[in-house]
C-alpha cells in the first residue's frame, strides 16, 4: 500500500561501543546465525574487529585486501585511517545500528575500530547469478534476444551497454520495510517527461510492503487502477526491448532478484508491438502487427458470434452452412453456450497443463491432447465438429499477441462475452464491446490516456501505434509519452541523397 507520508529516518547510533559487547548485540539480532563472522585482533592496544556474513562475500577479498592491510599497518586505527589504508574503494562509514544490520544481509563487510563513534563499510558482495540467456517467454527471430537474469547488476551492464550516454540515469531507490530490495528508476533526463519521472518516483518511495517478491508484483501496487484486469505497464524480459523504450522517451524500472523490466507508460497498442518489428522493413513490420489487431479481434469476437448465430440468428448463417451445422449439433445435448463454455475451459486446461508441466511433456500434451480429446468429444456427440474449429481458431489467435499478460488478459474477456451472447445474442455481444470500450477509455497509464492515439485521436501517433510508416518518416518521437525532445533525426537531412558522384 502508498503512504501518505514518507517515513522521516531516525539514527539509532549505539558507537562508541565495546568490540565484545557489539558482538553479542549483532548475535543476538542474527539468533546466533553461525554464518555471523567475527575477526577480532589487537593493532597498537586498540581492538579491531571485522565482522560480515560469510555465505555473503567474497572471503578471499576480505583476507586479502582487508584483514592482512589492517594486521600490517602502522597507523593508529579510525575510522579515516582505515578508509584511506585499505587498497578498497567504496568505502563509507555509519553509526546506525539499522544500516548495519541490512548492511550485513546485503553483502557489505564492517570495520569497527573500539572507541571510534563509527564503523567503516565495503560492498563485497558474492551472489550467484545465472548466465545471459535467451528469454523464455518473449519469443524473437530478428534482433538481440539477450534476456535480464535476477541479477540486478549484470541487467544494469546491460542497460548501459545498450544506451551508451552519459545522459542514461539510474536511480535507486529502497523499498521495503523488513526486507528491503533495491529498485532502479532508469530514463533519460533530456527526453523522458518530468510528470512520468517524478510520478513513478514518488509511487516507489510511498510503498508501504514488508517485501518485493518480483517486478510483477510490484507492478501491480503501483499501477493506476489496480482491479483492472487489463496490464497498465508493459512488462518484457528482454533487455533490448526495454533499452528502446527507454531511449524513447518512456520510464523503466529494474528490482532485484527479477528478471523483467517494466516500461511505463504503456498504451493498449504497445502490447501488440514485438522488437521483430523494428528489425524488419516498413511494410513487413506493418502487415505483422496489423494481423495481430485481426487476431486479437477474432479472438474475442468469433466464439460469442457462433454461439450467438446458432441460438439467436441463424438468418446470419448461409443455408448450405446451416444445413452442415444442424447435422453437426444433432445428436449434441447441451445448448450452443454450455458447449462452447465446456471447449473453450478444455483449451484453457490444456494450456495451462503445457505451461505447467516440463518443456517436452508439456508439448506433448499439448498437441496429442488437444487432437485426441477434441476427437473424442465429437464422436461421443458432446459437441460439434464446427465448434472445434471456432474455437481453436479463436485460441490460436490469442497467442499471436506479444504480451503474455494481455494474452491471458484477452481469453479472459472472451468468458462473459460468450455469455453475454448464449443470453441476448448479437445485442449482448455489443453490450460487453461497449463496455470493454469505456472501461479501456477510463483506463490510464502513469496518468497518460490508455487507447492513446486513438482516445483522445492523435494522427501522429497512428504511424507508430497501429502500423509503421518508413523510416524518414519517424521522425518525431511517440507525443503520447509527452518527451522534452519531440524530435529524433532532422526528417530534411535524412531524406538528402548522399552518395559519390562518379
Amino acid at each position: 500500500m502508498r503512504k501518505n507520508r514518507r517515513r522521516t529516518a531516525k539514527k539509532n547510533s549505539i558507537f562508541p561501543i565495546e568490540v565484545d559487547r557489539l558482538k553479542k548485540m549483532l548475535q543476538s539480532e542474527f539468533e546466533g546465525n553461525p554464518d555471523l563472522t567475527f575477526s577480532i585482533f589487537e593493532h597498537k592496544h586498540k581492538k579491531i574487529a571485522v565482522f560480515y556474513l560469510s555465505y555473503q562475500v567474497y572471503t578471499d577479498r576480505v583476507e586479502n585486501f582487508l584483514l592482512k592491510p589492517l594486521i600490517n599497518s602502522n597507523e593508529e586505527m579510525t575510522s579515516s585511517t582505515i578508509l584511506n589504508e585499505l587498497p578498497l574503494g567504496g568505502g563509507s562509514k555509519t553509526d546506525d545500528i539499522d544500516d548495519i544490520l541490512q548492511g550485513l544481509i546485503i553483502g557489505k563487510v564492517f570495520v569497527y575500530a573500539e572507541g571510534d563513534n563509527s564503523v567503516v563499510n565495503y560492498l563485497l558482495i558474492h551472489k550467484e547469478s545465472r548466465q545471459l540467456a535467451k528469454s523464455e517467454n518473449e519469443s524473437v527471430v530478428l534482433g538481440p534476444q539477450v534476456a535480464f537474469t535476477e541479477s540486478l547488476i549484470t541487467n544494469l551492464n546491460v542497460v548501459r551497454w545498450s544506451i551508451r550516454t552519459t545522459d542514461l540515469v539510474l536511480e535507486k531507490i529502497m523499498v521495503g520495510k523488513r526486507a528491503k530490495h533495491e529498485v532502479r528508476l532508469i530514463y533519460m533526463k533530456s527526453i523522458a517527461s518530468d510528470v512520468h519521472i517524478n510520478t513513478m518516483r514518488q509511487r516507489l518511495q510511498d510503498l508501504d510492503l514488508d517485501q518485493i517478491e518480483d517486478s510483477t508484483v510490484l507492478m501491480q501496487y503501483i499501477e493506476d487502477a489496480p482491479s483492472s484486469i487489463f496490464p497498465q505497464f508493459l512488462s518484457s524480459e528482454l533487455a533490448d526491448r526495454f533499452s528502446y523504450a527507454v531511449a524513447q522517451g518512456r520510464v523503466g524500472v529494474l528490482v532485484e532478484n527479477s528478471p523483467t523490466g517494466i516500461i511505463a507508460p504503456a498504451s493498449f497498442f504497445s502490447f501488440m508491438e514485438s522488437t521483430e518489428d523494428m528489425y524488419m522493413r516498413w511494410n513487413v513490420g506493418s502487415f505483422l502487427r496489423i494481423l495481430r489487431f485481426f487476431a486479437m479481434f477474432i479472438s474475442i469476437i468469433l466464439t460469442p458470434l457462433y454461439v450467438a448465430a446458432v441460438t439467436y440468428h441463424y438468418e446470419l448463417i448461409p443455408p448450405r452452412e446451416l444445413i452442415t451445422i444442424g447435422q453437426s449439433r444433432a445428436i449434441v445435448p447441451f445448448p450452443p453456450i454450455v458447449e462452447a463454455m465446456i471447449l473453450e475451459l478444455l483449451i484453457e486446461l490444456l494450456r495451462e497443463a503445457g505451461a505447467r508441466l516440463p518443456t517436452k511433456v508439456g508439448q506433448t500434451i499439448g498437441i496429442v491432447g488437444g487432437v485426441i480429446i477434441g476427437q473424442a468429444v465429437v464422436q461421443a456427440g458432446l459437441t460439434s465438429s464446427i465448434l472445434i474449429i471456432v474455437i481453436a481458431l479463436s485460441a490460436l489467435s490469442s497467442f499471436t499477441v506479444p504480451s503474455y499478460l494481455m494474452g491471458t488478459t484477452i481469453r479472459i474477456i472472451r468468458f462473459p462475452i460468450i455469455i453475454l451472447a448464449g443470453m441476448f445474442g448479437i445485442i449482448g455481444i455489443i453490450y460487453g464491446l461497449c463496455f470493454l470500450v469505456i472501461h479501456l477509455i477510463k483506463l490510464k497509464s502513469l496518468g497518460e490516456p490508455y487507447l492513446s492515439p486513438v482516445y483522445p485521436f492523435r494522427l501522429s501517433d497512428l504511424n507508430k501505434a497501429l502500423f509503421r510508416a518508413p523510416p524518414s518518416y519517424r521522425n518525431k518521437r511517440f507525443l503520447s509519452y509527452r518527451p522534452k525532445d519531440l524530435l529524433r533525426f532532422s526528417r530534411k537531412e535524412a531524406s538528402k541523397i548522399r552518395d559519390i558522384d562518379e
